[in-house]
């Protein structure tokens, strides 16, 4: 296992106060943040790149999200503690290691097995093994563990998925990137009860396309 040296930390926090330049005030994500060793999810050939505000290639087609893009999504599902949430697109497992330390009793799924293997070995040896990690379609949720106070997809579909949206609690959020292949918006769903939705935009992204089935 790699370490978390004194240069990563201050490099860490530095990143920290570039968010808070970008506009994000949720001290809770950004503490949440600020301790989770963001090189440990790349490869030590590309560690240089774990502190930029970049989003950047983990194999498999995926990305690890920009840090700006994790803080506002983290913000956006306004988790607490104890908070069953569903993340649907683990990726290099950094935005469920923040759900954790915010609090959240963690489910997530993944459809790309050689990355789930990785990410799941990852997660164990960095002391996250209470987040509970899926191989399976995230289009299909994971109905046996339904309903959840909150649920996050961390790639861009092109609608909004209805088999998720009925997995949702009532009162609890949806929050997902919707749009074409060039950019997303990013929405927050909030189940009022039901039949009844209520939605709310919050700005443009750019995720890896959100696809069925498993590889």
């Amino acid at each position: 296992m790699r370490r978390d040296t004194y240069k990563h930390q201050g490099l860490r926090m530095q990143l920290i106060e570039t968010l808070r330049l970008e506009g994000v005030r949720d001290e809770k994500v950004l503490e949440a943040m600020s301790k989770v060793p963001r090189h440990l999810f790349l490869e030590k050939a590309f560690e240089e790149w774990a502190y930029k505000n970049v989003a950047f290639p983990i194999g498999c087609d995926q990305t690890i999200s920009q840090p700006l893009t994790v803080a506002i999504q983290s913000g956006l599902l306004e988790v607490k503690k104890g908070d069953k949430i569903l993340e649907v697109g683990t990726g290099s497992g950094y935005q469920a290691c923040i759900l954790s330390l915010l609090g959240a009793k963690v489910y997530t799924i993944e459809r790309q097995s050689a990355l789930f293997e990785k990410t799941d070995n990852l997660l164990r040896e960095l002391g996250f093994g209470a987040i509970r990690t899926f191989l399976g379609d995230g289009y299909a949720g994971l109905p046996m563990f339904a309903p959840f106070d909150k649920i996050l997809v961390t790639a861009g579909a092109t609608m909004l998925p209805e088999t998720l949206l009925s997995q949702l609690a009532v009162g609890g959020y949806l929050v997902i990137p919707i749009g074409g292949d060039e950019s997303q918006t990013m929405w927050r769903y909030t189940k009022l009860t039901e039949g009844d939705i209520k939605s709310e935009a919050f700005g443009k992204f750019k995720f890896v396309p959100f696809l069925k089935g498993t590889q």
